[in-house]
């Protein structure tokens, strides 16, 4: 979600700023809409609080201080090892009153895997739209779901304005642990540095990459131990299931049929989706439940959405890290010679590189 405008240091301007905003957004989503954006995003401009003076503040507690402290070491951090953007962003904290920042809502016909696609100035097209207000979302899915498409709504804890703004460090993403946070940072300040419109896995994957390999930096230069590989490898086996799932539905509308037909066929396939969900975590993970709620709750096309969109290129990227003898300069030079080329030849490339991991040549 991404906002073009500038951060004015006048409280007037800055709302001013957001209704042009607003305006802009107007041409995608109606008045109605451009106006919530608009005032979601003004009042986080307006709650922000510099972070030095948080950590300061004798009224701050001792575990926010510390989880700041950290927050601000991973900044400085990102741009001084990570080549990342040296501004604004994360150097202000808002505390939200609320568990996310913003809800995506996420939508697919009923009978097909693809998204129902939503269009903006500067951040291109993207596969959901973002509510500041979980109420208004879910009257969004409401609607959207009587028109007959299925819907999900998923919260967020963080995202970036592409530098538009400074993007504050939010409460919501204090509740995840000193790795993910650091991580998110890293992820979010690479969405400012390299962007390509109507490209979500690229934009995704990239950012993904940057965080992994900075997360790993980041925790060498603090003389910790590397990350246990198991939790990745778990997440990664998760996805591929519901990937698979992704392209057996796929499959089964491509076929054809009349209503009763799709619908069986898409009950059909879930349900012997979580039949092979519990063989794999039977037979990998048998302690291990983190994903069954997931899988028991009701699922649609929609909610499939968000697997693989972090990911679906990582390797490439890794690929292209190590071609670069792991100098970020280098890589960020060869990422932006990607992100120039027309999408046909930039995914082409892509599949090389992740090739060329797959057959060994990167680690």
């Amino acid at each position: 979600m991404g906002y073009p405008g500038k951060l004015l240091p006048q409280r007037l301007n800055r709302l001013i700023v957001l209704v042009a905003v607003g305006l802009l957004l107007s041409a995608c989503g109606g008045l109605r809409y451009y106006a919530h954006v608009a005032h979601g995003q003004s009042q986080l401009l307006l709650k922000q609080r510099p972070v030095d003076r948080v950590i300061a503040d004798p009224a701050t507690s001792p575990a926010l201080a510390r989880r700041l402290e950290l927050a601000r070491q991973a900044r400085r951090f990102a741009s001084q090892q990570l080549g990342l953007p040296d501004n604004r962003s994360y150097t202000r904290y808002v505390e939200l009153g609320r568990p996310y920042v913003v809800w995506n809502v996420f939508a697919t016909p009923r009978y097909s895997v693809d998204a129902v696609r939503h269009c903006f100035p500067v951040a291109g097209c993207v596969a959901y739209r973002g509510y500041f207000d979980e109420a208004k979302a879910k009257g969004e899915a409401a609607r959207m779901k009587a028109e007959g498409d299925d819907v999900y709504v998923g919260g967020v804890s963080a995202y970036s304005t592409l530098g538009w703004f400074a993007d504050p460090i939010l409460s919501s993403m204090l509740r995840w642990d000193d790795d993910e946070l650091a991580g998110t940072i890293f992820h979010e300040l690479a969405h400012q540095l390299i962007y390509v419109q109507d490209d979500s896995a690229f934009n995704e994957s990239f950012a993904s990459f940057v965080q992994e390999q900075g997360l790993k930096e980041w925790r060498a230069s603090r003389k910790l131990p590397p990350l246990l590989g198991r939790e990745q490898a778990e997440d990664d086996g998760f996805t591929r299931l519901v990937l698979d799932l992704r392209n057996r539905l796929r499959q089964a509308y491509a076929r054809g049929g009349d209503e009763a037909a799709l619908e069986a066929a898409k009950q059909a396939e879930i349900a012997a989706f979580r039949e092979r969900y519990r063989q794999w975590r039977e037979a990998n993970w048998p302690d291990d439940h983190r994903y069954d709620a997931w899988v028991a709750a009701p699922i649609n096309n929609a909610r499939l959405l968000p697997f693989g969109l972090y990911d679906q290129w990582k390797p490439a990227f890794a690929a292209l890290f190590h071609q670069g003898e792991g100098q970020w300069p280098v890589f960020y030079a060869d990422v932006r010679r990607l992100a120039k080329l027309p999408r046909d030849a930039r995914d082409g490339e892509l599949r090389r590189l992740a090739g060329a991991t797959a057959g060994g040549q990167a680690p």
